[in-house]
């Protein structure tokens, strides 16, 4: 079984987690900088047995895409002719962002640490990642 990874993807910088190999627990994995995305997913991958990728999907209350959408579709079209072979399942990602900040307080990091928005956006791929493991 390979692992899953997952991608909050920020035009600045992009969360990820990933599973471990019996795909059982999500775990963050770093915060990249989105200009140097690709060289870190192509060395990743070619490190790891990644057999699915999930990527986050941006949306407003009302259902519609957020302005990020189109960025985010250029990135998958750059993926796709890079990993061919690697499936990729977009995942609903609304409210990640505030569930990480909730996480964060929840955990007892210090405001300085609440700040760290890296930080905010690994947590965020990190539960993108547990509720597709839990409604898979």
């Amino acid at each position: 079984m390979g692992r899953i990874l997952a991608l909050d993807y920020g035009s600045k910088r992009t969360g990820i987690a990933i599973t471990d190999e019996l795909q059982l627990i999500a775990s963050g994995l770093t915060t990249v900088a989105t200009p140097v995305l690709m060289d870190f997913l192509k060395k990743y991958i070619a490190s790891e047995k990644v057999e699915l990728v999930l990527v986050g999907e941006p949306k407003q209350k009302d259902g519609t895409h957020s302005n990020i959408e189109e960025e985010i579709k250029k990135f998958l079209k750059k993926f796709s002719e890079v990993f061919f072979d690697l499936p990729v399942k977009r995942v609903d990602e609304r409210y990640t962002s505030k569930m990480a900040f909730q996480t964060m307080i929840d955990s007892g990091l210090k405001k300085k640490q609440r700040q760290n928005k890296a930080l905010v956006d690994e947590i965020s791929a990190t539960i993108i990642l547990q509720e597709f493991l839990y409604n898979k």
